[in-house]
């Protein structure tokens, strides 16, 4: 699934993913650090990324350092669970998210904050834990825009209905990684139109605007049997481990 806004030449758009895990992760046992992330980033050409860590914010100073020295903006992030659904929050501090706990908490912070603040509804129509599901519906102005999933093919695909309702909405449609493996990061990703000046701001001002590109492509075979194996085997596996060491 391929799909742009605009005509512009390639070489005028950057990439962006907002949504990706680290072995930071304080929920998830992942095994690929953020500086590795951001290896694979400079490999890959992309210019922006946030590192959104469940229930916490990423903060680790010296790898927004490394992603400067880069020429990556490292936007900081995290993915809190609301009322039993995810949120992704984009340009945070630990103290913005630390008392949220409702949809009217995360309003409350989207007025204190404006424009400097971005949101986004990540994998709403998937049936795995977090997923807002039809209550995007009622809480669709806590979001700025809704996640395309990258976990689809064929006739499986929940995002159409995401899809529609970011068209009843006006809400753009962002592609992500979601990564929990380095492998999974690359195919999914959003562009926009490289700004004069490229900071969280003016990023999120292009998103809102819908100057964007989207690139998801159907998962592959191989893909499927890897996410699979990760969420069903793997990741248990790491989990029951890592509780026995402590």
């Amino acid at each position: 699934m391929s799909m742009s806004m605009s005509t512009k030449e390639e070489e005028d758009w950057i990439k962006l993913d907002l949504h990706i895990h680290t072995l930071d992760d304080p929920k998830d046992k992942l095994d690929y650090s953020a500086h590795e992330l951001l290896a694979r980033a400079r490999r890959l050409g992309f210019s922006v990324l946030a590192i959104t860590l469940h229930d916490a914010v990423f903060d680790r100073r010296e790898v927004f350092a490394a992603a400067q020295r880069l020429g990556i903006l490292l936007i900081s992030a995290a993915e809190m669970r609301i009322e039993g659904a995810d949120i992704i929050l984009l340009n945070v501090t630990g103290e913005d998210v630390e008392g949220l706990r409702t949809f009217d908490d995360v309003r409350q912070l989207r007025s204190r904050r404006a424009e400097t603040l971005f949101t986004i509804a990540p994998h709403p129509f998937y049936l795995l834990g977090g997923s807002i599901g039809k209550r995007l519906l009622d809480q669709i102005d806590c979001f700025d825009a809704i996640e395309l999933c990258h976990f689809h093919k064929g006739f499986f695909n929940p995002n159409r209905r995401a899809m529609k309702v970011a068209e009843k909405f006006g809400k753009p449609l962002v592609a992500t990684s979601d990564a929990h493996q380095l492998n999974a990061f690359g195919r999914h990703y959003t562009t926009i139109p490289r700004p004069s000046s490229v900071t969280a701001e003016s990023i999120f001002a292009q998103l809102r605007a819908g100057r964007l590109g989207i690139n998801s492509p159907a998962a592959t075979f191989q893909e499927i049997i890897s996410t699979f194996y990760f969420v069903f085997i793997e990741h248990p596996l790491r989990c029951r481990f890592h509780h026995h060491e402590h």
